[in-house]
C-alpha cells in the first residue's frame, strides 16, 4: 500500500446488506420506503430540502413560537408517513392510501393553528372549543403514531402511561402523594396542544432553534467527506499502536458521535470498518463490538457539540453554552481515557499489535487532503465563544462548511451534493424532531399534574438524608427513563423528572443536570435495552448481552466521574461554593483544585483498567488487582487522607509490576541468548 491509502481502501468484511440489517434491527429511523416511482421520489425530496430551507430563512426571519413550533412538528409528522411504513415487513416502494390520508391530517392541524391563532391567543385566552379538543387528540394521536415507527414502542408507552395519568389522578385508590384534581378533556388537551407546554414544549423549541440545524450541519460536513478524514486521522495517529484498530474504533466514534448525536448510527458508521479490524488483530467479538458501542455513546458527551446536546442544556438550565462545553471537557477525556486504557490494557495482555505503519496513511498526508474540513468546527467554536446566537453560529458554520469544501476537488460539493445535503440533513432529524414531540407529551402531563415534584419527592424520601443513596437512585431512575430512547429526548425527560430531586441536597442545576445527562446516555448501553451494544454485536457476530456486559465494563469510567464532579465540582471547572443552587453563572475553580481532581482521577481511572484487565507491564495477579481497584476506589472520593492512600497503593503496585516486567523481559533475553 502506499502512504496515502484511504480507509476505504482497507478490506471490509462487512457488507453493505448486514449494515443495512443491523441499522434497520436497532436504529428504527433506518426503515424507510424505497419508492419505484420517479415522481414520487422527486416529491419526497423536495419536500425535504424545502423544510430544511424554510429552518434556514426563520433561522434570522422567526414566526410567533407556537406556529414556527408546530410547523416544525406537524410537517415532520406529514414527512415521517410518507417515508417511513406502517410496519417493518410491509412493502416499501409505494404509499398506502391511509399514510396519504395521515399525511393530510398532519398538515391539516397545522393548517388549523394557523387560522385559528388570533382567536386562541386573544378571544379564547387558550381555552379550547369542542373542535380544538377534538383536532388536539387526533395531533396526538398522529405524534404518538409517528414515534411509533421511527423510534419503536418505548417512547409511545412511555407517553401513553403519563398521558393516561391526569385521567385517574383524582380516584381514591391512588397514593395520596400520587392524587391529584380531577382534570377534563379540555384541560388535558388543550395543555397539550394550544399551549407552548405540550407537543409544542421547549422540547420541541430546542429542536427547532438549535437540534435541527446541527443536524442539518452534521449532514453537510458528511457530505464533504469528514467523516472519511476522522477515519483517515485516527487510523494515522494510533492505528499503528498496541491493539490499534480499537484505539482507531475509540478515537474516530468520538469524534462522529459528538456531532452526529445518535449512538446507533455512529455504531453502524464507524463500526462497519473498525470492528473487522479489531477482529482481524484477534480482539474477541464481543469485545469489539462493545468497544464501539462504548466509543460511539462517549461522542455524546464530548464537546464542543456533544450531540446538540450541550445546546438544550443550556436553554434549560440558563446557563451559557460555554460554560457547559468548558465544564464537560475534563470528564469527557476521563471517559475516553478509561476506555482507550482498557483497550491497550486487554492488547498488552493478549499481545494484540496494530496495523504495520506502511500500510497506513500519514498525519501530513491526512491534513493536506482533509485538514481544511475542520475549519468550519473552529470557527463554530469561535462563533459561540464570542456570545453569538447559536442558530445564527449554526447557519454560518453551515455555508462555512459549502465554502471550506470548495477549496480541495475531493471534497468539493456540487449543487447536487448540497441539495443531497439538504434533503439528508431532513430526513436524519424525523426522529428527534418526533421523540422531542413525544416527550413534549410528557413534560405537558407533568406541568399539568405536578408529577415532577412527586417523583422528585419518592426518590428524595427512598434517599432519606443521604446523597450517595439519592444519587444511586437519580441514576437508576435515569438509566430507565433513558432506555432505547436517543440522547436528546433521553436528556430532556430525565431533566424534567429527575434531575430536580438533586436540588434537596442544594446540588447546583448544572451538576443535577449533567449528571442524569451521562447516565440518560449510558442507557443506550445498558441491558436490557442497551441499543448500542446490540448494534455493535450485530456488526461484530457477538451476543447482544454479552457485549452488553462488556460495554459498562469498558465504560466504568463514565458511571463513576458523575459521582466525583457531584463531591468535587472542580472537575467540571467551577467553584459553586456560596452560590445560589440554581446559579447559572460559576467562577472557575482554582488550579490547586482542577489539576488535584483531576489527576487523581487520571491515576483512579488507569488503575481501574488495570484492575479489570489484570495486566499494567505484565500480568496481574487477583490479590493484587483486588488492592489496586480498592485504591482506585480511594482516588475516587475526594479526601486529602484517602487520596494518599489510593495514591500509595496504585502506584506502588504500578511500580511493582514495572520491575516484574523488566525482570521477565530480562529473563526472556538471557533465555534467548544462552548457547
Amino acid at each position: 500500500m502506499t502512504q496515502d491509502i484511504k480507509v476505504s481502501d482497507l478490506p471490509n468484511e462487512i457488507s453493505s446488506e448486514k449494515i443495512q440489517e443491523v441499522l434497520e434491527k436497532y436504529d428504527t429511523d433506518s426503515k424507510v420506503r424505497k419508492y419505484n416511482s420517479k415522481k414520487l421520489i422527486i416529491f419526497v425530496s423536495n419536500l425535504g430540502i424545502l423544510y430544511s430551507l424554510f429552518h434556514l430563512y426563520t433561522t434570522f426571519n422567526p414566526l410567533p413560537t407556537l406556529l414556527m413550533r408546530s410547523i416544525h412538528l406537524l410537517f415532520a409528522m406529514g414527512l415521517v408517513f410518507l417515508i417511513y411504513p406502517t410496519f417493518g415487513k410491509q412493502r416499501r416502494d409505494r404509499i398506502p392510501f391511509y399514510d396519504w390520508i395521515l399525511f393530510g391530517l398532519s398538515i391539516a392541524s397545522c393548517v388549523y393553528l394557523f387560522v385559528e391563532y388570533q382567536e386562541i391567543m386573544t378571544s379564547r385566552g387558550g381555552i379550547p372549543n369542542t373542535l380544538d379538543i377534538i383536532v388536539a387528540i387526533m395531533t396526538v394521536l398522529l405524534v404518538l403514531e409517528t414515534a411509533r415507527r421511527v423510534t419503536g414502542w418505548i417512547l409511545p408507552i412511555l407517553a401513553l402511561i403519563f398521558l393516561s395519568y391526569p385521567f385517574f389522578s383524582h380516584q381514591g385508590w391512588l397514593p395520596r402523594i400520587m392524587m391529584t384534581r380531577p382534570f377534563d378533556l379540555g384541560d388535558i388537551f388543550g395543555q397539550l396542544y394550544l399551549k407552548t407546554e405540550g407537543l409544542f414544549s421547549t422540547a420541541i423549541g430546542a429542536s427547532v432553534q438549535f437540534i435541527f440545524l446541527f443536524i442539518l450541519f452534521g449532514s453537510f460536513l458528511s457530505k464533504s467527506g469528514m467523516g472519511q478524514f476522522f477515519n483517515d486521522l485516527a487510523l494515522a495517529l494510533a492505528g499503528h499502536r498496541q491493539g490499534g484498530p480499537a484505539k482507531v474504533a475509540v478515537i474516530s466514534s468520538a469524534f462522529m458521535g459528538s456531532i452526529n448525536g445518535s449512538a446507533v448510527a455512529n455504531v453502524v458508521g464507524t463500526g462497519a470498518f473498525t470492528i473487522p479490524l479489531m477482529k482481524r488483530i484477534g480482539y474477541e467479538k464481543n469485545f469489539a463490538g462493545a468497544v464501539e458501542a462504548s466509543a460511539s455513546i462517549g461522542g455524546q458527551i464530548l464537546p464542543p457539540v456533544m450531540g446538540a446536546s450541550a445546546f438544550i442544556m443550556a436553554e434549560t438550565t440558563g446557563i451559557s453554552y460555554a460554560t457547559i462545553a468548558l465544564s464537560a471537557i475534563i470528564p469527557a477525556l476521563l471517559y475516553f481515557l478509561g476506555v482507550i486504557i482498557q483497550v491497550h490494557f486487554r492488547a498488552g495482555r493478549t499481545n494484540l499489535k496494530g496495523i504495520p505503519k506502511p500500510d497506513l496513511p500519514r498525519v501530513k498526508e491526512v491534513f493536506k487532503e482533509g485538514g481544511h474540513l475542520t475549519i468550519p468546527i473552529v470557527v463554530l467554536v469561535v462563533l459561540l465563544g464570542s456570545g453569538m446566537p447559536v442558530a445564527h453560529a449554526a447557519f454560518w458554520t453551515i455555508i462555512m462548511t459549502i465554502v471550506v469544501a470548495a477549496l480541495r476537488k475531493n471534497t468539493r460539493m456540487s449543487v447536487k451534493d448540497i441539495l443531497s445535503a439538504l434533503e439528508d440533513g431532513t430526513r436524519q432529524s424525523l426522529s428527534t424532531v418526533i421523540a422531542c414531540g413525544v416527550v413534549g407529551i410528557i413534560i405537558g402531563v407533568v406541568n399539568l399534574t405536578s408529577f415532577g415534584s412527586t417523583l422528585t419527592s419518592a426518590i428524595t424520601t427512598l434517599g432519606g438524608n443521604s446523597l450517595f443513596l439519592t444519587l444511586f437512585l437519580t441514576m437508576v431512575a435515569s438509566i430507565i427513563l433513558g432506555m432505547g430512547l436517543p440522547s436528546i429526548p433521553a436528556y430532556i425527560i430525565t431533566a424534567t423528572m429527575v434531575a430536580p430531586a438533586l436540588a434537596n441536597f442544594g446540588v447546583p442545576i448544572l451538576i443535577s443536570h449533567m449528571f442524569v445527562f451521562y447516565f440518560g446516555i449510558f442507557a443506550n448501553i445498558t441491558p436490557p435495552v442497551a441499543l448500542a451494544s446490540f448494534a455493535g454485536a450485530g456488526l461484530s457476530g457477538g451476543s447482544p448481552m454479552r457485549t452488553g456486559f462488556i460495554s459498562i465494563r469498558l465504560a466504568l469510567a463514565g458511571f463513576i466521574v458523575p459521582y466525583i464532579f457531584v463531591y468535587a465540582p472542580a472537575m467540571l471547572l467551577i467553584d459553586p461554593t456560596g452560590l445560589p443552587m440554581n446559579a447559572t453563572d460559576f467562577p472557575f475553580a482554582s488550579i490547586y483544585d482542577i489539576l488535584s481532581v483531576t489527576i487523581s482521577s487520571i491515576i483512579a481511572v488507569v488503575g481501574i483498567g488495570a484492575a479489570i484487565e489484570g495486566y499494567f507491564k505484565t500480568n496481574i495477579n487477583i490479590v493484587l488487582r483486588l488492592f489496586l481497584a480498592a485504591g482506585a476506589l480511594l482516588l475516587i472520593i475526594p479526601e486529602l487522607y484517602t487520596d494518599i492512600v489510593g495514591m500509595v497503593i496504585v502506584l506502588g503496585i504500578f511500580i511493582l509490576n514495572t520491575l516484574q516486567a523488566k525482570k521477565q523481559k530480562s529473563q526472556k533475553t538471557n533465555h534467548f541468548s544462552a548457547p
